[in-house]
């Protein structure tokens, strides 16, 4: 899509943008109930069991649902097939509509790029054992990985660590051709069955239309983003030329914006404070983040412990259309309590926003059944923005 010439470009401030941002994410009050409405609003839960205080999406849901939202919903809904895991994301299955032609037309119409191409060529060439791990599961499935056969006559090279994890590598890329599908987990392991077993059956939207289809759910999601930014596997972050033209005052950068919140923006805010996922779509992509609420944060799980400066698995804690802190704590089920480690105050918090996050804390420990320790001392902000409310 193309934008049209002369159209109006929204002058927003930074506050204007991080509000259309949380109404987006449904961070604002009251809380939303149901997990189905939540989940079709966000299009995308990204999957990720590390559970330093909870796997992402039951973060993710708690922290708009609060004591609304048990991990058995999210269980009953991917049962019911309500949602479907794909690429790495939880979306609602009639999303799938949205893949099915991009599916059948892998790795793609006309010129696919030299990497792509080399991968078509690997899946050529392993195309006897593509069909053994069809059979297998024909047979057999739904299986882990490590239970398939392997007899791929070319092995995966790469640099990473995924070199010669052949079976993975190609179990993966028939996902994208919609072949196969993840059908549950064992333990930390996804479960491999044929996609026709797994997937509901549905209509099949045309790959151009379906890409502006999706780049408007993005838009709605996210309320505002870049026409074009850093993408990242499986969802991008970038929305084309969907939604509006806006320019963020203090901001450098093409932005796009869901007009169905341009018309919220003259409404009451209510915000509240929440402790957030380290992988929220609210967060997730860096640049927007530092753009939108100057928040300076990255996720330490993989820094040596020595170079950590807020935490293992810290938790971003918004309070209105603010980022304002971070919370580092774990969940010890061993002892029954969530450990808090350390609150970082990054605005010079009242007493009022300290007595909220104290209050979000035990909200959390409550929802994990555990005991919350005594609430670490703050550390206070380095920077210049002190004595915020």
């Amino acid at each position: 899509m193309r934008p049209t010439v002369g159209a109006v470009v929204h002058e927003l401030s930074r506050r204007d943008a991080r509000r259309i941002a949380v109404r987006a994410q449904l961070l604002e009050a009251p809380r939303p109930t149901d997990l189905r409405v939540v989940a079709r609003q966000l299009t995308v839960v990204q999957v990720d069991l590390t559970a330093a205080v909870a796997p992402h999406a039951d973060l993710l849901f708690w922290s708009r649902m609060g004591s609304a939202y048990a991990p058995d919903d999210l269980d009953d809904a991917v049962a019911a097939q309500d949602l479907v895991e794909f690429q790495g994301y939880l979306r609602p299955s009639e999303d799938l509509a949205l893949f099915r032609a991009a599916m059948a037309e892998w790795p793609g119409e006309g010129d696919v790029g030299p990497y792509r191409q080399s991968v078509a060529e690997w899946v050529q060439d392993n195309r006897g054992c593509r069909l053994d791990i069809l059979e297998t599961l024909r047979a057999d499935g739904p299986l882990p990985v490590r239970e398939l056969p392997d007899t791929t006559v070319r092995p995966w090279r790469s640099s990473g660590w995924n070199n010669n994890r052949n079976v993975r590598m190609l179990v993966e890329i028939m996902e994208a051709r919609g072949e196969v599908a993840v059908a549950g987990r064992e333990g930390r392991d996804r479960l491999w069955d044929l996609a026709e077993r797994i997937y509901p059956d549905g209509p099949t939207v045309p790959t151009q239309e379906a890409e502006i289809v999706r780049s408007q759910r993005r838009l709605a999601a996210l309320g505002i983003a870049r026409a074009k930014t850093t993408e990242t596997p499986g969802e991008p972050n970038s929305v084309g030329e969907v939604g509006e033209e806006a320019a963020i005052e203090g901001v450098r950068g093409r932005w796009r914006v869901d007009p169905a919140q341009l018309t919220r923006l003259s409404e009451p805010f209510r915000g509240r404070t929440v402790l957030l996922s380290p992988l929220d779509r609210l967060l997730f992509d860096r640049k927007r983040m530092v753009d939108l609420f100057e928040f300076d944060y990255q996720l330490e799980m993989y820094k040596p412990a020595a170079q950590r400066r807020w935490g293992y698995f810290a938790l971003p804690v918004l309070r209105g259309d603010q980022l304002v802190g971070k919370v580092d704590a774990t969940a010890d089920h061993e002892r029954g309590v969530l450990r808090v480690d350390a609150v970082h105050d990054d605005h010079g918090w009242s007493r009022t926003a300290h007595a909220e996050v104290d209050a979000e804390i035990a909200s959390l420990a409550r929802w994990l059944g555990l005991r919350a320790t005594d609430v670490a001392p703050l550390v206070p902000a380095r920077g210049p923005r002190q004595g915020q409310e």
